[in-house]
């Protein structure tokens, strides 16, 4: 099956008051860093939704087969990314059978996780939504099959697609209890590793 990444990467990550795209993790931005799992995942194309600090992110991506979509209305909120990526997604050639959605500050994801996704969505023929269970509940990393493209294209504001996992009895979970953190303030920066 064909699998669109949409990483979502356009936020002006105000509570961190920096780009968190660009925090520094195991020696690389956590832009590129989930880019790249996606990438290792087999996902295809890969795209990478940009807004505020367009440029420098989009310069974090260099050399990576990825293609950056500009978000011009990203102040609205994390569900204008979710749009511009899933109708970037939508023209892909050859179509995809559905997008996986992905976040830039969640350290936790690498491509083996992506790659199990993606396999239960195999697994169920590309019909059911297969998300992360983490936290009392389910999201993102998650793939949605085309026929949720409506759906996600319908949302609005700073809400990303937890409602409409909620709202889906048949979703496939695939445990992830480390998909719980993720980077809003500096004491959730990723701390480097200690050296043995």
């Amino acid at each position: 099956m064909s699998i669109a990444a949409v990483v979502l990467a356009a936020g002006a990550s105000r509570r961190l008051g920096r780009p968190k795209q660009l925090v520094e993790y195991a020696g690389e931005p956590l832009v590129r860093r989930a880019a790249r799992a996606a990438l290792e995942a087999g996902c295809a194309p890969v795209l990478v939704v940009t807004g505020a600090g367009a440029g420098e992110v989009e310069a974090a991506l260099a050399g990576l087969t990825v293609t950056a979509v500009r978000n011009e209305g990203w102040s609205e909120g994390v569900a204008s990314s979710i749009r511009a990526g899933v109708e970037a997604g939508a023209r892909a050639t050859p179509p995809c059978d559905g997008v996986l959605l992905l976040l830039v500050d969640q350290p936790a994801v690498d491509a083996p996780l992506l790659r199990e996704l993606l396999d239960g969505f195999s697994a169920c023929g590309g019909a059911r939504i297969v998300a992360c269970s983490y936290g009392g509940g389910l999201g993102v990393p998650a793939v949605f099959p085309r026929s949720r493209f409506a759906a996600l294209a319908a949302l609005r504001g700073d809400r990303g697609a937890k409602a409409l996992l909620a709202a889906d009895p048949d979703v496939v979970a695939v445990p992830f209890p480390a998909g719980a953190r993720d980077v809003d303030t500096d004491a959730e920066l990723p701390q480097p590793a200690a050296r043995p």
